[in-house]
């Protein structure tokens, strides 16, 4: 037995899907940025959980696919939080770098995060904070379903964004097939390992998803926008 390090609340490798799918529809974003966005809700609730302003339990059993039970998280994944979340970070950006459609799309991303988790959550997903409303459909108790529907995201946003970009050099090339096996590899960790053995630990292992967003920051840096792949290579 093993303990997975990001045994996390719900999709994983589908939101990083949306961020690399992302990159096509406007190569402009920074990847860095559109993972950040495509995980920004999980990258909340650990330092809620922490804070003590939203809750979890560990129940193994309560669904096929994971024992993690949020008994309140309504401040960073209601519907109404996840749209204001999504409304302000596209504010944020629009206000760094000017990028009007850049930062709708970056928005849409935020509010993405709380559609996928729609899907694969029991009902525990809020309507807002202090609501008696809650939403699941609840694929979590349909495993093969739920990774076949996360495969598919992740690897359509691969295809796309392998269409989109060229490495620009070693960095550029092995950095990211090194990320995206490593993202891979986690997602397996968290099919088969056990979960960190308490709430603290699995908060804690939240908080290191800055590593990916950081990651993806470096990455960008080193891969160009392929129409403009030959004049970045003279």
């Amino acid at each position: 037995m093993f303990y997975s390090i990001f045994n996390l609340s719900d999709m994983f490798i589908g939101h990083f899907g949306i961020g690399l799918g992302a990159k096509k529809i406007n190569p402009k974003i920074s990847l860095g940025t559109l993972f950040l966005a495509a995980q920004f809700l999980d990258l909340l609730w650990p330092s809620f959980i922490l804070l003590g302003w939203e809750h979890l339990k560990i129940v193994p059993g309560i669904t096929k696919l994971t024992p993690l039970k949020f008994t309140d998280f309504p401040i960073s994944h209601s519907l109404f939080m996840a749209l204001i979340w999504g409304g302000g970070f596209g504010f944020v950006y629009f206000l760094i770098k000017r990028n009007f459609s850049g930062s709708i799309l970056l928005g849409l991303i935020v509010v993405s995060h709380w559609a996928l988790d729609l899907f694969v959550h029991i009902r525990d997903l809020p309507l807002f904070p202090g609501s008696d409303i809650y939403f699941g459909f609840g694929l979590w108790n349909h495993k093969l379903v739920a990774i076949v529907l996360e495969a598919l995201i992740f690897i359509i946003g691969l295809a796309f964004y392998l269409k989109s970009t060229k490495a620009l050099n070693k960095i550029g090339k092995y950095g990211f097939w090194g990320l995206i096996l490593f993202l891979v590899l986690i997602y397996i960790s968290n099919l088969f390992g056990s979960p960190p053995p308490n709430v603290k630990a699995i908060a804690w292992a939240g908080e290191l998803q800055w590593i990916f967003i950081i990651w993806a920051y470096w990455i960008d840096k080193n891969r160009v926008i392929k129409e403009n792949a030959a004049v970045n290579m003279k």
